[in-house]
């Protein structure tokens, strides 16, 4: 994912961390020549899991302020294989979409289909009217990072016009 970024001449927005699949991701966008920004709340920073050789490094007070300034600074969001921070962000992130907060595509790298139980019950979400099939679609799903970059690129914005019908029961 880093090298295909820095390939592609897209700068990564992450959490700003030195250690896990992140701070792998942003070490490969470094090493290729790629941009790399961090964000990261101070509680995390002092706990010196920050990565010191990024590109730049935002420190803010909180998480709600992280999400916050990544939003701002991203084009797009892509969610890897990941745990719970990974689905509470995306999801955050996709709601904003769902609501008309932001028009920026929203996918995941489903590697060896770590994402298909996910995307099944998405599915599910809209057989049981729980979710429109127009929101459903903002999901992207591609398998490897390459084929959802194409396809993020390629992306255009749907208007919805309305996201909660009352009279449809």
């Amino acid at each position: 994912m880093g090298a295909e970024l820095a390939h592609r001449h897209i700068g990564l927005v992450y959490g700003g961390g030195n250690v896990g699949l992140m701070g792998a991701i942003a070490d490969s966008v470094l090493k290729a020549g790629g941009e790399a920004i961090g964000v990261i709340p101070e509680h995390l920073m002092a706990r010196e899991i920050g990565h010191n050789h990024l590109t730049k490094l935002h420190i803010v007070r909180s998480m709600h302020e992280r999400k916050a300034l990544m939003a701002d600074l991203s084009d797009a969001f892509i969610a890897l294989p990941g745990g719970f921070g990974t689905l509470e962000e995306f999801f955050e992130v996709l709601t904003w979409s769902q609501l008309g907060l932001h028009a920026k595509p929203c996918g995941v790298v489903n590697v060896l289909d770590y994402y298909t139980p996910l995307l099944a019950m998405l599915d599910h979400a809209v057989e049981e009217r729980f979710l429109k099939a127009q929101n459903r679609a903002l999901v992207l799903a591609r398998e490897t990072p390459t084929e959802l970059l194409q396809t993020l690129e390629e992306w255009r914005p749907m208007h919805v016009e309305k996201w909660l019908d009352r009279d449809t029961r």
